[in-house]
Parts: structure tokens; C-alpha cells; sequence
């Protein structure tokens, strides 16, 4: 019985290695059929059928055949529609900014124009007329009424500035300080003029600023409380800076004069370059569109400023070559030279910056605009300016040292000497004042229409913002986000010993809205972009940064920003 049992169980085991190697053998043919095609794809040949498969790949790896391919590649531009369409954008919009920022330009330096020429028509005039009810107003016995309106007091303020500072003017010697400057090497030249360029820029900062001071204290009303030095301190500070920034401009003019004289020209081409190294101090900057707006102004003031130191230059040379027509044609290709410069650079700035920040062209109607509401709100019986200050607030151009160094230029390049020479003043000073009403004129029916385009006729009729209650507003503001965080601390302490342990029993605290900024017409109006959402303000308190007290920073309007406001012009 045991034998059978063991027989049994030995048939059994070899039936079993009989299936085994049967399946072993049946397995081996197919990885040896998935190993060929491996090698067939890899590029492997073996001994047996490899050699046509290589030379088959081979073949397709021809240079002929990658050739070909490369000559006959295709693909399809309307994939991406919207980034080939804003590419074209971009390149009609760099085409656009010569034409908008040239009227721009020529807008804003006839109304410098309007400015600088009021200094010479009509401010004398009302001067005289000041001075005329300053002396007849007392003898007819109106003690009760004002001697002199605030608009009066401050014509007349300018009137002796100039006065005084001509006198001081009349003791420099332009043909001493012309032979110094000459006697000076190339390089420091240069140096020269980019810290004469630094200079008028820090002096038109505060210089408006000192003007500005020295006419609300003067005309101030008595009933507040003195919170000033004097109308005399006041006083001298606004001669002594207008003598300065005249005298500093006349170095200006003299260093362009030398560079016009040089016999190789190498001093004026090197600062004509230092326009083009300018590209490379802006370009690359983040502009929003109220910086471009200030940027904008100041080229507007560059460039009459240089047509007025030009016209300088032009004026002592013509009088050293005793006003040879002949020699005006020889200054006039360096002068069409230093013009065309400062065009093509302006040019080019304005369009890549325009293109790296997604501005598009029409900004610069808008930008007229605002100069434009300038000039009209100035002729307003609420105006709290007159319009060369505020063109002077608003560009950085203050005409009075220009003025100045003009008058000073041809009072001693002509010599009046007869009574031919007279009519011949009078009859220009005529023509003068013809040509500022004729400006005056065109521009403010020029203005208007750019008003109404932009629909700001209402703005004209805003009364302007009180600094009173925009300070209380401001400091109401500012307290209010910076005791929001200690009040939500002190509650959280009071409703246990952690936030995270114990979250469910402590009072829910309403999120109170974030206080809004009141809107007026002029946010709809040119504002710049919000901006970004992860802006935190930091308890002063604790020195941590709340979630809650997120606030968006107010949205400014073009017409609140001036030539030296920070707009937050940042290097990326």
C-alpha cells in the first residue's frame, strides 16, 4: 500500500517539471522577439538581420533629410493671436508717441511762453498800476477799503525782485566769467555743466517754494495768528535765491557760448551725449502715469530753457561780431544740431518707456488736458493762483531768473543811444505785448476745447480744498489704523490665555469696512493704478502686520501733481 501511494506521488511530481519546461520553453521565443524589437528601435544590430535595420535608420538620419525638414518646417501664427495682436499694438503705439508727444511739447512751451512773456507786458503794467492806487487811494479818503488786493501785493512783490536783483546783476562781468570759463579743460567743462544741470533742477524745487511763502505772507489775513518770521526775511530770501539761480544759469549760458566756440566742437558734442545718457537713466525705470506726467513737464521746461540759453548764446555772439548777418548762419547749424539732439532723445525716451510699461498714446491728450484746466481755472473769479505760478508749480519753470538774465543779455549786447533807439524799444515793447494777448488768446480757446474733450467743465466750479480740513482729515485718518490693532489685541487677551487653544469662546469681532476715500469727479479722471492687494500697514505698536488693516492707497489725480511730487517712481 505505502509503495503504491509513493509511486504515486512521484508521477505526479514529474508531470509537474514536464509543465514547467514547457512553459519555460514557450516564453523564450517571445522575449527573444521583444528584445529584437528593442535592439531594431535602439539602433542595435545583431548577427543574424541587424545590418538593414541600421542602415535604414541611418539613412533617415541624413543631413539631406534634416535639411529638408528645416526648408519645409511650417507652423501657424494664429495659435497665439492675442500676443501677436498686442505686439502690433505696441509697435503703433512707439509710431504714435512722436506725433502726441509733439503736441504735447509745442502745447506746453507756448504756454511757458505765455508765462515768460508776462513778465516783460503786462507785470510791468500792473505794477504801475499798483503803485498808482498805492498813491492815489489814500487822498481820496477810502481809509476803510484795502490799499492793495492780494493779486496787487504780489505784482508788486515781483516787480521789486526784479528790481533789485538787476542792480545786483549789473556788478557781473559776463566777459570775465566768458574768459574763465574758457581757460577750463574739456573734461572739467563737462563736469561743469552736469553740476549746473543738478543745480537748476534743486533750485526750482525750493525757489517756487520760497516765492510762495513770501506772497501768503504777505498777503495773509491779519486776523490769524502770526505763525511767521516776517514779510522782510521773506523778502530778502526770495532776492538772494532769484540772484542765484540768474547767476547760475548766466554760467550755463556761458559754458554753452564755450562750447560753441571751440574750434573742434569736441565740448559741444560731448554735451549733446550727455542728452542720450539720459535714455539710459529713465528707460529702464517703472513709470506709472503720473510719473510720466512729471517727466513730460520737465522735458516741456528743458527744452524752452535751452531755447532760451540759445538764444543768449546767439545774442553775444552776434554782438562780438557786431551783428554780421553772415555769422548767424555759422551758429546755425550747431543750433539746429543741439535741437534736433534734444528732440530725437525725447523722442525715444517717451516711446520705450511708453512701450516697457503698457502706457498707451493717448495719455498724452490727457496730459494736455490738465495743463489745459490749469490755464482756464486760472481765469476763474475763484482762481487762487495766477498762471505763470501755477505753470511754474506745475513744470518747475520759474520765469523770473530767465527773465532776468534775458534783460540783463541785451541791455548790454544793444546800446540804445537817440531818440530813433526809443521808438524803436517802444515799438518792440508793443509787438511784445501784441504777441502775449494774441498767445494768451489762442491758448485759452485752445484750453477750452481740451476741457471739454476730457469733460472737466465741472471740476471749474469745485471750490479748492482747504489745507485745514484736509489736515484734520489726514490726521483723523492716520489714527484710526493705528489704534485698530491694539484694541483687537486687548480683546483677544481678554478672552483667553491662547488664540489656538480656545478659539470657539472668544467674541466674534466684526470686520469693520476699511475706510473709504472720498470720490470726486477727478478720480474718474487720469488716477494711477491700484495698487498691490498685499499691501500691509504695521501696527506701530506691536511692529506686526495686520490683515485686517489692509488699505489701498488713495488714488491721486493729475491736477494735485506737480513737477516735483514723488509719485513713487521706483528702479525695478
Amino acid at each position: 500500500m505505502a509503495d503504491s501511494l509513493s509511486t504515486g506521488l512521484g508521477e505526479e511530481k514529474e508531470r509537474e517539471r514536464e509543465g514547467t519546461q514547457r512553459d519555460t520553453g514557450a516564453a523564450k521565443p517571445e522575449k527573444i522577439k521583444k528584445n529584437d524589437g528593442v535592439t531594431e528601435t535602439l539602433g542595435f544590430s545583431d548577427k543574424n538581420g541587424g545590418s538593414m535595420s541600421k542602415k535604414r535608420n541611418l539613412a533617415d538620419l541624413s543631413l539631406v533629410r534634416f535639411i529638408t525638414t528645416e526648408l519645409t518646417r511650417g507652423y501657424f501664427l494664429e495659435h497665439n493671436e492675442a500676443k501677436y495682436t498686442e505686439r502690433r499694438e505696441r509697435v503703433y503705439t512707439c509710431l504714435r508717441i512722436p506725433k502726441e508727444l509733439e503736441k504735447l511739447m509745442i502745447f506746453g512751451f507756448f504756454l511757458c511762453l505765455d508765462a515768460f512773456l508776462y513778465v516783460f507786458t503786462l507785470l510791468p503794467l500792473r505794477v504801475i498800476l499798483a503803485l498808482l492806487r498805492l498813491i492815489t487811494l489814500p487822498c481820496c479818503g477810502l481809509s476803510g477799503s484795502r490799499l492793495l488786493q492780494p493779486a496787487q501785493v504780489c505784482d508788486v512783490l515781483k516787480g521789486f525782485i526784479m528790481v533789485l536783483c538787476y542792480s545786483m546783476m549789473s556788478y557781473v562781468d559776463y566777459a570775465m566769467m566768458y574768459h574763465l570759463i574758457r581757460g577750463q579743460s574739456v573734461i572739467k567743462l563737462y563736469i561743469i555743466y552736469n553740476m549746473l544741470e543738478v543745480a537748476d533742477r534743486l533750485f526750482s524745487s525750493f525757489g517756487q517754494d520760497i516765492l510762495d511763502a513770501l506772497y501768503w505772507t504777505a498777503t495773509e489775513p491779519k486776523e490769524k495768528k502770526r505763525a511767521h518770521i516776517g514779510v522782510i526775511p521773506h523778502f530778502l530770501m526770495a532776492v538772494l535765491y532769484v540772484f542765484l539761480h540768474a547767476l547760475l544759469i548766466m554760467v550755463q549760458a556761458t559754458t554753452l557760448n564755450v562750447a560753441f566756440n571751440s574750434h573742434n566742437k569736441s565740448l559741444l558734442t560731448i554735451m549733446m551725449s550727455n542728452n542720450f545718457v539720459e535714455i539710459k537713466g529713465s528707460v529702464f525705470k517703472k513709470f506709472e502715469k503720473n510719473n510720466l506726467f512729471q517727466m513730460s513737464n520737465s522735458d516741456i521746461k528743458e527744452r524752452f530753457t535751452n531755447y532760451i540759453l540759445l538764444l543768449i548764446v546767439c545774442l553775444r555772439n552776434m554782438e562780438q561780431f557786431s551783428w554780421n548777418p553772415d555769422h548767424l548762419w555759422v551758429l546755425f547749424p550747431d543750433v539746429v544740431m543741439v535741437i534736433a539732439s534734444e528732440v530725437a532723445v525725447d523722442v525715444v525716451k517717451h516711446a520705450f518707456i511708453t512701450k516697457f510699461n503698457d502706457i498707451s498714446a493717448d495719455v498724452y491728450g490727457e496730459y494736455r488736458a490738465s495743463l489745459a484746466f490749469d490755464l482756464v481755472s486760472s481765469r476763474q473769479k475763484n482762481a487762487y493762483t495766477d498762471y505763470s505760478d501755477s505753470v511754474s508749480r506745475r513744470m518747475g519753470f520759474i520765469p523770473l531768473p530767465l527773465a532776468l538774465l534775458l534783460i540783463r543779455v541785451v541791455m548790454s549786447s544793444v546800446k540804445i543811444q537817440g531818440s530813433l533807439s526809443f521808438m524803436c524799444v517802444l515799438l518792440f515793447y508793443f509787438g511784445m505785448i501784441t504777441l502775449k494777448v494774441l498767445n494768451s488768446i489762442v491758448l485759452l480757446g485752445t484750453s477750452c476745447v481740451f476741457v471739454k474733450e476730457a469733460n472737466m467743465e465741472e471740476k471749474l466750479f469745485d471750490p479748492p480744498p482747504s489745507a485745514a480740513s484736509s489736515r484734520v482729515n489726514s490726521r483723523a485718518h492716520r489714527t484710526k489704523h493705528v489704534h485698530t490693532a491694539p484694541q483687537q489685541e486687548a480683546t483677544a487677551d481678554k478672552g483667553g490665555p491662547s488664540l489656538t487653544s480656545d478659539n470657539s469662546q472668544l467674541p466674534t469681532i466684526p470686520e469693520t469696512p476699511a475706510p473709504t476715500v472720498p470720490k470726486s469727479d477727478s478720480d474718474t479722471f487720469l488716477t494711477t493704478p491700484d495698487e498691490e492687494e498685499d499691501d500691509k500697514i504695521i501696527n506701530t505698536d506691536t511692529g506686526l502686520e495686520g490683515d485686517g488693516l489692509k488699505n489701498r492707497t488713495p488714488k491721486k489725480d493729475l491736477l494735485e501733481i506737480d513737477r516735483f511730487t514723488i509719485c513713487g517712481n521706483r528702479i525695478d
